[in-house]
């Protein structure tokens, strides 16, 4: 079972899940980021509504907490059509698929998360559904199998991944627009924090306050709005609703997370490799037989912010610890406390 990390870019439950729904920009002219995603879809949906065409499919890829089921909703809306949203492990039988693109109206926007588990099977049937709006549906089976085919209502695809490499050549070519959403700058997270503020009616937010919380959320909306929702709460019972740069300071430490968005986790394996391994290599099963914690854990929630911020190289040999890692966990040299 996966590790629940406060900054972690997935949803943690279904109430959080909520909570970011409600803090959703829903208009273009309110996302904050993404410039040059923001550009093209700006220019494609202003064409296909003079024409009064269906906009062409969309792939979304990137890490989650960037804003893929957000932008859906803002496509949704600039077109003033319906969403439905499902997911690809939801979808286990082409019947499922047949149930969803059925209930389409025209210009309708389709939003599939995790778009590279869908079985082969659903992949076929979704070919002729995203080039020809129309599906086959077999009836019987065997010597009586005969296929009626269903025309669709033309509609748009929209599908998120965080895997695009696991995603099929011919289902990435029926794409119009592919983009890869990208790690938000600071200052477009305090720009985003600003607004989260707001809705949240915590009056005009100290920026100083808010810059320290965006510079600890790895670049993600989805974290920079749960570590606010946490200055909230400390702020609400130990500081009379006050959040200054202190307060942040202070709650977030409570939370284990530092000034450059490391957690307890991100820094025992750090220290692991520096002070047992005395820097690297090593391998990765080393390391997690040490921390007791499963190794895809490590490979897909620690080590990619590691290696994005420079405190962990990837070798042939195996991991080893960068300087700066070092520096960060208090290692003067590998396997050496520093006194400060």
């Amino acid at each position: 079972m996966a590790t629940e990390r406060i900054i972690s870019g997935e949803s943690l439950d279904a109430a959080e899940e909520q909570f970011h729904h409600t803090l959703r920009p829903q208009r273009l002219d309110e996302y904050v980021g993404q410039p040059r995603l923001i550009e093209k879809l700006d220019i494609t949906l202003k064409a296909v509504l003079q024409r009064g065409d269906p906009m062409e499919h969309v792939l979304l890829h990137g890490p989650p907490g960037l804003g893929k089921t957000t932008l859906s909703h803002i496509i949704a809306n600039e077109l003033k059509t319906h969403l439905t949203v499902t997911s690809g492990p939801a979808m286990t039988k082409p019947g499922d698929l047949v149930g969803v693109l059925t209930k389409l109206a025209a210009r309708d926007v389709l939003f599939i998360d995790e778009i590279h588990r869908l079985s082969p099977v659903i992949e076929e049937y979704l070919y002729s559904a995203m080039e020809d709006f129309k599906i086959d549906v077999p009836i019987d089976s065997g010597m009586h199998a005969k296929v009626i085919t269903l025309p669709l209502k033309p509609f748009t695809l929209i599908g998120a991944t965080t895997r695009a490499g696991l995603l099929s050549g011919p289902m990435r070519s029926r794409f119009g627009i592919t983009h890869n959403l990208e790690f938000y700058s600071t200052a477009d997270l305090c720009q985003i924090l600003h607004r989260s503020a707001n809705l949240l009616g915590l009056g005009e937010p100290d920026e100083v306050a808010l810059k320290s919380i965006g510079s600890r959320c790895r670049g993600t909306p989805r974290i920079a709005n749960r570590l606010l929702r946490r200055v909230r709460d400390f702020s609400q019972v130990k500081a009379h609703g006050q959040i200054t740069h202190d307060v942040v300071d202070r709650a977030l430490r409570l939370e284990g997370v530092d000034e450059l968005g490391l957690d307890d986790l991100d820094r025992k394996y750090l220290s692991i490799i520096g002070k047992v391994y005395e820097g690297g290599p090593v391998g990765l099963e080393a390391i997690a037989a040490t921390l007791s914690e499963d190794s895809g854990t490590l490979e897909d929630m620690v080590e990619p912010y590691l290696l994005q911020v420079g405190f962990l190289a990837r070798t042939r040999k195996g991991r080893q610890l960068t300087q700066r890692g070092a520096q960060h966990v208090g290692l003067d040299t590998m396997g050496t406390m520093s006194s400060r």
